[in-house]
């Protein structure tokens, strides 16, 4: 076997595999006496149908399957061993490739097209700044934590007046000239629920007892909760566009915890604080933990950008990476890969990058890094509902369970890479710390849109 090289461009070049019929001959007998032995025919006992009978039948098949064996495994050593740094996987040339006949030819020229990666630079200077954005917990955002913690374990308690927030019970009446009037015994309704705000203030300010004349059809506009409401099938909704008449019989509002020592241990755990004011400091911690992530997004972003700025004069092989996406994505069309070409580029450049930066330093990542990884978006997902100190079982738990999904382990080992290549990145850049309020920090994002 003979593979030539032929550099096309800086970018761009080509290999040709000629193949000698001593290449594939070994293997291809081999194959075939193997048929042989498996193969089974009418009139012939297995192991014993001739051998040129099975050559006629298969021989071509076999030929072809070996050849594009030796292919695959001539491309990947040549390509390893000659230590070419390539984009995507090799592919068929268009125009230089001759027809291949496996019938009568027994020397075989195979062109491929190779896409190669350009050379990267992580090389930093004096010069090179990235902000580091802080963001600072105020007063405000404490107290507001505090509230929605009490709010989130209050419990519903027995009123005397109706609130936009109340839950009321009651017993309705279809208002009809009918015989016989639907009747619904304990419906519940939640002013706050209401869409039309005529239709809400009717069940705002009313004490048990009180008889409220509304249209529920009006009131929810959606048919789905009207339906529950009045335990009727969706396709009949709009046989009750009218009124009802709805007396009160029951109403509970949400009262907020005490914000006192129960509370404190419930959220943060039994006795790790003992007054409001140390309460107040771990709601500054949890809440500043949650920034940290923030803040460390925003840097990311930032060395992101520095560093394709630093590889904006990198040339790639462009229509190659297209073919190639076209090839490996049937869904893709021209149009599409036109469209997300330069995101795709941006995301690639970004990638080399990475991969620079794990060759440069040696970067290993280990199986903590991936849990901690993963232990980072159990944390984000917790905060997004307000717990901002979920106890340590807890979090081991969904931690555990999160990495059990299909496709976490990969999802995560690619986040502890990136962290590891910020952490290197913030090692060899000045950082500027600016800290900043939240306002300030979310019109950054709103800047670069």
């Amino acid at each position: 076997m003979n593979i030539v090289r032929n550099d096309v461009d800086a970018c761009n070049a080509t290999l040709t595999l000629t193949i000698e019929k001593q290449d594939y001959a070994e293997k291809v007998d081999k194959s075939l006496k193997e048929y042989r032995r498996k193969v089974q025919m009418p009139g012939f006992r297995p192991g014993n149908v001739p051998a040129g009978l099975v050559k006629k039948m298969y021989g071509k098949s076999i030929l072809a399957e070996e050849v594009n064996k030796l292919i695959s495994e001539s491309l990947y050593n040549y390509i390893r061993d000659n230590k070419i740094n390539i984009l995507g996987e090799p592919l068929s040339n268009e125009t230089i490739q001759k027809p291949i006949d496996f019938d009568t030819d027994e020397t075989f020229e195979f062109v491929f097209d190779l896409g190669l990666s350009p050379e990267i630079s992580i090389d930093t200077t004096a010069k090179d700044k990235i902000p580091y954005y802080k963001i600072a917990v105020t007063d405000e955002m404490i107290d507001e934590h505090i509230k929605m913690h009490a709010s989130r374990l209050g419990q519903y308690v027995a009123a005397e007046k109706t609130e936009e927030n109340s839950v009321i019970k009651g017993e309705m009446t279809e208002i009809t000239t009918g015989s016989e009037p639907l009747k619904v015994v304990d419906a519940i309704i939640t002013p706050r629920y209401i869409k039309d705000d005529k239709q809400k203030k009717l069940f705002v300010g009313k004490k048990v007892g009180a008889k409220i004349k509304f249209n529920p059809v009006v009131a929810m506009t959606n048919e789905y909760e009207v339906s529950s409401l009045l335990n009727v099938s969706k396709d009949k909704v709009k046989d009750y566009d009218h009124d009802f008449e709805y007396i009160i019989t029951e109403i509970t509002n949400h009262q907020s915890a005490e914000i006192d020592q129960v509370l404190f241990d419930k959220v943060v755990g039994e006795g790790v604080v003992k007054n409001l004011e140390e309460f107040k400091e771990k709601m500054k911690e949890g809440i500043a933990r949650v920034y940290v992530g923030d803040s460390d997004y925003k840097f990311s972003i930032d060395a992101k950008e520095l560093f394709v700025k630093k590889n904006k004069k990198a040339v790639f092989p462009e229509e190659f990476l297209k073919r190639w996406l076209k090839a490996t994505n049937e869904k893709m069309t021209d149009e599409t890969i036109e469209k997300d070409f330069p995101n795709m580029l941006e995301y690639l450049k970004w990638d080399l990058i990475k991969k620079m930066f794990v060759e440069k330093y040696e970067i290993k990542i280990e199986d903590q890094e991936i849990k901690d990884a993963a232990r980072q978006d159990v944390l984000m997902r917790f905060a997004q509902y307000g717990i901002n100190n979920p106890q340590d079982d807890i979090l081991d738990t969904y931690v555990e369970e999160s990495l059990k999904q299909k496709g976490a382990f990969e999802q995560f080992y690619q986040q502890a890479v990136e962290r590891a290549v910020i952490a290197k990145i913030k090692e060899n850049v000045a950082i500027t710390e600016k800290e900043i309020t939240l306002e300030e920090f979310n019109k950054l994002f709103s800047e670069t849109k």
